[in-house]
């Protein structure tokens, strides 16, 4: 099973909601174990922005208007897919975002089953892989998990560096990417994790990794 630092890991926040779609993505390009690039954009919603979606993300109608509609970038997404694998921060919700515009990509590589498989999935999910490598946190949010592991100055340099001038804060896509992307260079930071499979991290990140206590390290190199 390849090492996590062979294979492109393309972590990726949505901002938006299945009414309006995505409005803006966020996509940190990980490969031989560090941010490699980075991609973002503003997108024309499917249906007008409300002040209550402003509220949460910062993005009004005004903004996105004149944009591009996300469904542009179909060959952007399909290449990724083809080529890595995808990650987030509770990665069920960019999943339900991305199915909603694209069902399913070209079959592209299992790194979990082994073969290939027309499905945007499996991920790699930094919310479920801390909850099982650390068991009994308070929150599991990503904000939180930034503030317990004392990452606040990496991620707002990296976001200075690659995000939009107003767009360096918390519910812009780059920006919560980047601190999905830097709890995942942590974690692998860790001793013993150093060289975890890919097959390991996404095995971890399926649904019934939850029930584990914590990651065996045992069966990290398989």
């Amino acid at each position: 099973m390849p090492s996590w630092r062979d294979i492109p890991v393309y972590v990726i926040d949505f901002e938006g909601a299945p009414k309006t779609g995505v409005v803006e993505y966020g996509v940190v390009e990980m490969r031989g174990g560090g941010v490699a690039s980075t991609s973002t954009r503003l997108c024309r919603p499917r249906d007008e922005l409300t002040s209550q979606d402003t509220r949460l993300h910062g993005i009004a109608q005004s903004d996105v208007s004149d944009c591009a509609p996300f469904a542009d970038e179909w060959e952007r997404f399909r290449d990724w897919r083809g080529g890595g694998v995808f990650g987030a921060h509770h990665a069920a919700v960019e999943q339900g975002l991305l199915k909603q515009q694209w069902n399913y990509p070209p079959a592209s590589p299992d790194y979990l089953g082994g073969g290939r498989v027309a499905d945007w999935g499996p991920w790699v999910d930094t919310r479920r892989l801390y909850e099982v490598v650390y068991p009994g946190l308070e929150s599991y949010q990503l904000g939180a998990l930034i503030e317990r592991f004392a990452l606040q100055s990496e991620l707002a340099a990296l976001a200075e560096s690659h995000c939009p001038e107003k767009r360096q804060r918390a519910h812009c896509a780059l920006y919560d990417a980047l601190a999905s992307a830097l709890l995942l260079l942590r974690l692998l930071a860790e001793p013993g994790y150093e060289d975890a499979s890919i097959g390991w991290l996404l095995e971890h990140s399926l649904p019934s990794a939850e029930k584990k206590q914590a990651a065996r390290q045992g069966d990290l190199f398989e």
